[in-house]
């Protein structure tokens, strides 16, 4: 396929923290005129089988994807898995046991929330939450701003959620190497997702990215909802650098919150490989 392709292959839906369901999701990415479409929901591909068959409804193409939290150099990293079994039952228990450690996260977040005032955090963020298993910080800033603690999400990420600040608790998720191996093993290919949002050191960056291809990386996010066209640039570059495929996706999670919505990106530049044609035999 071309690298002159709307493909959105990073998004969230309410088996996440979007607030989409995977056929809502389907429908706007086809009105939007994506032709090929992933649901990579954090840590979780329960929505996997509705999204392919609501993909087939609307005429796009479709690849599997998750989106899965991994630590690095002391950071929360998110390596997106394109285009695997969403039946393989090792990845399916990896996953789960990443998401096993969420819930008493959020218990010490609403702790947190409750030393300076905010009572009832928990219980107010699992009314936004589809799945409790993965409740997140985005459902604690979704409370904070309906209860008129902050003006928007943007707000509650600044004063309360994010390292020294009340309600904020890390979070230790799995190694990059168990989650390229959940990913490969299982077919699919594994990308790192948006990588100028780490604020990583130029040395950090080149470990990440070093040891992620040690293990069996091929992709980078390279055209993302978060990256200026500056940094879609730079990570061009290091795709090169590393040999590594170009991945491009909105990471859409609602239409209230999200600064770009489903297919509405610029394309891939064309002398990069894209993503999908290592995945050809893997797109339904």
């Amino acid at each position: 396929m071309s690298s002159i392709l709307n493909a959105d292959l990073h998004c969230h839906s309410v088996v996440s923290d979007g607030t989409l369901t995977p056929e809502q999701l389907a429908a706007r990415a086809s009105a939007n005129g994506v032709e090929l479409w992933s649901l990579t929901d954090h840590d979780e591909i329960g929505g996997q089988h509705r999204a392919a068959a609501a993909a087939r409804a609307h005429g796009m193409k479709y690849l599997t994807g998750t989106e899965i939290s991994i630590t690095f150099a002391g950071h929360t990293v998110h390596i997106v898995g394109l285009g695997f079994d969403p039946d393989d039952a090792r990845m399916k228990q990896g996953l789960a046991d990443t998401r096993g450690g969420r819930g008493l996260r959020a218990r010490e977040m609403s702790d947190g929330l409750a030393q300076v005032g905010i009572k009832d955090a928990y219980e107010g963020a699992l009314k936004f939450v589809g799945n409790p298993e993965l409740i997140s910080r985005t459902h604690f800033a979704r409370f904070l701003v309906e209860s008129g603690v902050c003006k928007d999400t943007n707000e509650v990420f600044r004063k309360y959620l994010v390292e020294g600040k009340p309600g904020f608790v890390p979070h230790r998720w799995a190694t990059l190497g168990n989650a390229l191996k959940w990913i490969t093993e299982a077919g699919g290919v594994a990308v790192i997702a948006h990588p100028a949002r780490y604020g990583f050191t130029p040395n950090e960056e080149f470990a990440l990215f070093s040891e992620f291809k040690a293990h069996g990386g091929r992709g980078v996010e390279v055209v993302t909802g978060s990256h200026s066209a500056a940094e879609a640039v730079r990570y061009a570059d290091t795709a090169r650098e590393f040999g590594l495929a170009a991945s491009r996706g909105s990471d859409f999670h609602s239409p209230d919150e999200s600064h770009t919505d489903l297919g509405q990106l610029p394309y891939l530049p064309g002398e990069l490989t894209p993503v999908w044609d290592l995945l050809a035999d893997r797109i339904q």
